[in-house]
């Protein structure tokens, strides 16, 4: 789902309304300072783009005090598709995780699978990565940390082991990201690009993310289990209370009602793949398709009506930082744009890095995205804000506008395994009782590995014109 911050007092951060607020507030400070400009926009292939060297500066028109509150409603209006987008798509997951289909089904699965091993790390890992790259599954999967924990402890591994066979497996396919819809579908939107499109080529860096990341895991797997003293735990886990198998009984018994779910839920997928590639759908299609599966899951899974709608409901409640945040998000592009300066922002930064190759170009907005990331690791915020800028500027530098997607969604999504502003990360840690500090000496590697792995996609990415 679409990645969402809680308050981390502890850490001194900023809640992360309040961060965009703030940003709104400097924004509307810059209308008096920063030269009103603008560029000339053509329709060229049902696309709305800047003009190469037709910018010029326009009378100052700075916004005022009470217009800088009102660029908030004006901000939820604009998104208003994006926004309702997403609790609709919340909604429904929220119907089909009420049936206990999903948790049932990952539990019965892996509990056949405890003879194989080792081979079960590969596999959840596998199973994860579909549900984060098909259903944008983030925060969702912490449920499941006590399972894998259980499991690993079972097979002679530690806690780390555990908790990384089902967030790095998740984070794998977020960063995939081919058919998310609260990441790559809104930042397509908003970049006015085909859904889903650049398909193939996620796929292949996908599969190269999360084969590093299930060799990462297993040798750390193997070393611990040789020699437990090698843990990154040991001396900490020892305090903890030796876990059982209750975590994998917590769930009900997998049957024919969850399987059905599931199958809904598969066809749902199927469905939206054809009618992205061959009907021509977008954000108000695939809606309509996810809604018509969550209400058919909770009549398939026993959940009656009232009960399928109040999933509906929570499920919606779920997702509503992440969907009112598009909204606070836009108000500060409502701002600029009312201010007449968001055209001088993106001349400024196109003669910044206009004379550097393409690739550096590329990467340099991945460090862009890296870095907002920290600060708002809402996906669907992240888009929001940065977005409507970095369209034109792949523009005006004459790069694909998938490429501007691409470095988005990476920088968006690798470094939520490691930053104490994700809550997914935050929640996996409190569950499975790890301290902050050793798991970032256990994933700092990987991260670093998948950044690099970005690096060279993006350049790839250049090179072939992917679009």
């Amino acid at each position: 789902m679409a990645q969402t911050v809680k308050k981390k007092r502890k850490f001194g951060i900023p809640h992360t309304y309040a961060i965009i607020f703030l940003i709104i507030i400097v924004a509307t400070i810059a209308t008096y300072f920063i030269p009103a400009g603008e560029f000339d926009r053509i329709e060229v292939d049902n696309r709305e783009v800047v003009v190469e060297g037709s910018y010029s500066h326009v009378e100052q028109q700075p916004v005022t005090f009470f217009e800088m509150f009102t660029s908030v409603p004006f901000g939820m209006q604009e998104g208003a598709r994006i926004i309702f987008y997403i609790f609709i798509v919340g909604g429904a997951f929220g119907i089909i995780r009420a049936t206990g289909a999903i948790e049932s089904g990952v539990n019965a699965l892996v509990q056949k699978m405890q003879d194989k091993g080792i081979l079960l790390i590969p596999l959840s890992m596998i199973i994860f990565s579909v549900l984060g790259f098909t259903t944008g599954m983030s925060e969702e999967t912490i449920i499941f940390v006590p399972i894998g924990i259980a499991i690993a402890r079972a097979l002679g591994y530690d806690t780390l082991v555990g908790t990384a066979m089902v967030s790095t497996g998740a984070a794998s396919g977020f960063i995939g990201g081919m058919m998310n819809p609260f990441t790559v579908g809104i930042a397509q939107e908003i970049a006015e690009l085909k859904l889903f499109s650049g398909f193939g080529f996620r796929t292949v860096v996908y599969i190269a993310v999360l084969i590093t990341a299930i060799i990462y895991v297993m040798r750390y797997a193997v070393k611990v289990k040789k020699d437990p003293t090698k843990s990154i735990m040991y001396g900490v886990e020892q305090k903890l209370d030796k876990m059982d198998h209750k975590a994998m009984d917590a769930f009900d018994t997998f049957n024919t009602r969850h399987a059905l779910v599931l199958l809904a839920l598969l066809t749902g997928i199927v469905i939206n793949m054809y009618g992205v590639f061959q009907l021509d759908w977008f954000l108000d299609e695939l809606a309509a398709n996810f809604l018509i599966v969550g209400l058919l899951s909770g009549l398939i899974g026993g959940l009656g009506i009232n009960k399928t709608f109040d999933a509906l409901v929570d499920g919606m409640k779920l997702v509503a930082f992440g969907a009112l945040i598009v909204g606070f998000a836009r108000a500060i592009l409502v701002v600029m744009e009312s201010g007449v300066i968001i055209d001088t922002v993106i001349q400024s930064l196109v003669q910044i890095i206009s004379h550097l190759p393409q690739t550096l170009n590329a990467i340099g907005m991945f460090v862009v995205q890296v870095i907002v990331n920290f600060f708002i690791p809402s996906g669907s915020g992240q888009a929001a804000t940065t977005m409507p800028i970095m369209v034109p500027i792949a523009d005006l530098l004459g790069l694909e506008r998938q490429v501007a997607v691409l470095a988005y969604q990476y920088g968006d999504a690798i470094t939520n395994s490691i930053i104490p502003t994700s809550a997914a990360l935050m929640g996996y840690l409190a569950v499975a009782g790890i301290p902050y500090e050793k798991w970032v000496k256990f994933i700092w590697k990987l991260i670093g590995i998948w950044i690099i792995i970005a690096g060279i996609a993006l350049t790839v990415a250049v090179i072939l014109g992917v679009s």
